[in-house]
């Protein structure tokens, strides 16, 4: 007998997917604050519980691209997602190189 299994979250896996083999990340953090937002008016009547993430990606794919270059990258992998109803209502992105990855943690090694 086959058991049919539905994720509970079926937006985030899409998301990771679609991240992961777009750009190889290194890092790759895909936080759900749905739960944050869901009081708000424009989400009032939403049965998603999947509609407002936080994703940080670090990539060698941003290497010498500028912020706004690598989150038009990002949004343009979710293009369906965020159109969609019931889908990614808001995206903040953190998106950064290998060598902006290390340096913050250097800066973050020196202040502890």
């Amino acid at each position: 007998m086959a058991t049919t299994y539905t994720s509970p979250t079926p937006i985030e896996d899409v998301m990771r997917d679609k991240l992961v083999a777009a750009f190889t990340p290194s890092t790759l953090i895909i936080r759900n604050d749905s739960h944050l937002h869901a009081h708000h008016v424009s989400m009032q009547g939403s049965t998603s519980k999947e509609t407002h993430f936080h994703v940080t990606i670090t990539s060698k794919e941003f290497q010498s691209k500028p912020q706004p270059a690598r989150h038009r990258m990002v949004y343009a992998l979710f293009k369906d997602e965020m159109s969609r109803e019931g889908g990614i209502h808001a995206l903040q992105l953190r998106t950064r190189t290998l060598e902006e990855e290390q340096k913050q943690a250097e800066r973050e090694n020196q202040t502890q």
